[in-house]
């Protein structure tokens, strides 16, 4: 054990140096960064802002995704993690955690506990009630686009979006298939994305009840029966592209390409694709964004994203928890969600609205659909991805879903073999 931890602090050290890394003052506040879009270079102006106010001063590392996702864990074992980091992986850092709610005041622990899913927290709490390690800074969430323009073509009057469950939309979808399609050129009612992460929201929206009380998964459940005989019809009756999850080889898919170009009416996906229409569609067709459809379990997606946390390894539990406590208030929130064209987590933020800074209407009106889909989100859904054993899930689930839609098992039997999957994993993980 001793050999194996000098070895992992050699190569932490390694690490540092070749990433052009310098050990902190020992009153500096280090925040390890990366960022898909401009999310490090908001959150350096604004801790610039707090430094001012505070004195407390605040350096912003921005680094590429592989050295949070790779090198970042070899560093906090190893006792040189920074103070601060934005990560995506909440399990591998349990028990590493700082607990910011022992420095700060007790009302900003109780915003930070209120506006935050509770879910996401106690992935970062070392599991002691309460706990405050980190927050989730930037929301994805899966859901549905449409393209109104097809639907106006086609003559089909669009479902009321606040009501409409996802047989609505099925019946919606299918009536401009049948309207706009040639011999020459196919429009599909319907798609999914080919990933247990796409399926999950709207099975949860029909009532499955994926994750039980255990934090354990159950997938032979009544929603999720559901929605996988939805998506098999969708199969069996023509009106969805069958080469997303049928003629995918195994690997993950979707239908961008299909929704883009202008022939697919209802797509299931998510939030990340925000962008990905705004540039590429442009002017082609109306397309939107809509809220998650209705169905027993209400109304949800699913969520991801990144999370800023803090390490008990600093020097400075204070002065980060205050950092912490700042960038968890509403207002900075707020800016940091408008300004990156994100969602934010903060449920303060979501439901009080947002001016995001961009001149697009169609990525403006999409983000705010998103926003709203915050507040509704399950527990379960929202604890999906930073549950330990998700990896078990995500693994094998659409696996096992494409063998029931090509006839290979049975529903009953592709339920069983998953929850059999996931069982195996879990035990192998836990020896």
């Amino acid at each position: 054990m001793q050999i194996r931890s000098k070895a992992l602090l050699l190569v932490a050290v390694m690490l540092m140096t070749v990433s052009g890394f310098t050990l902190a003052q020992s009153d500096e506040v280090t925040f390890r960064c990366y960022q898909d879009g401009s999310e490090c270079d908001v959150y350096t102006d604004l801790l610039a802002t707090f430094t001012e106010d505070t004195g407390i001063d605040v350096r912003v590392d921005i680094v590429p995704y592989a050295n949070v996702d790779e090198q970042l864990p070899l560093q906090v074992e190893a006792g040189e993690a920074p103070d601060m980091a934005r990560i995506t992986n909440f399990g591998i850092y349990d028990g590493q955690y700082l607990d910011a709610s022992e420095y700060i005041s007790e009302e900003e622990a109780e915003a930070w506990l209120a506006n935050y899913p509770g879910p996401i927290l106690d992935a970062m709490s070392n599991g002691v009630e309460g706990a405050l390690g980190g927050f989730p800074d930037a929301f994805t969430v899966t859901g549905p686009y449409i393209n109104e323009t097809l639907f106006e073509l086609a003559g089909v009057e669009l479902p009321d979006a606040e009501t409409a469950t996802w047989e609505d939309w099925t019946a919606a979808g299918a009536e401009v298939q049948e309207a706009l399609s040639t011999d020459e050129l196919t429009v599909y009612a319907i798609a999914m994305d080919r990933t247990g992460h796409r399926f999950a929201g709207p099975a949860m929206t029909m009532g499955a009840t994926l994750i039980n009380d255990e934090g354990m998964f159950t997938v032979d459940t009544e929603g999720y029966r559901e929605m996988a005989m939805l998506l098999n019809r969708w199969h069996e009756e023509g009106i969805t592209p069958q080469e997303v999850w049928i003629g995918s080889g195994g690997s993950l898919a979707n239908a961008v390409d299909l929704f883009v170009n202008g022939q697919l009416a209802v797509y299931e996906t998510g939030s990340w694709n925000i962008g990905n229409f705004g540039e590429n569609i442009g002017g082609n067709f109306d397309w939107a964004a809509i809220p998650n459809p209705q169905g027993a379990g209400g109304s949800t997606g699913v969520a991801g994203g990144a999370a800023v946390a803090a390490f008990a390894q600093t020097d400075n539990p204070e002065e980060v928890a205050q950092v912490l406590a700042y960038l968890t208030s509403e207002e900075v929130g707020r800016e940091f969600a408008e300004r990156t064209l994100s969602l934010s987590a903060n449920s303060a933020v979501a439901e009080g609205g947002l001016e995001y800074q961009t001149e697009n209407e169609d990525i403006v009106a999409a983000l705010n659909v998103f926003a709203a889909e915050v507040p509704k989100l399950q527990d379960q859904a929202a604890a999906l991805n930073v549950n330990p054993f998700a990896f078990a899930y995500y693994r094998n689930s659409a696996d096992r879903i494409t063998q029931y839609l090509v006839g290979e098992l049975t529903l009953e039997e592709a339920l069983a073999a998953l929850q059999e999957d996931i069982d195996d994993a879990v035990e192998a993980a836990t020896e």
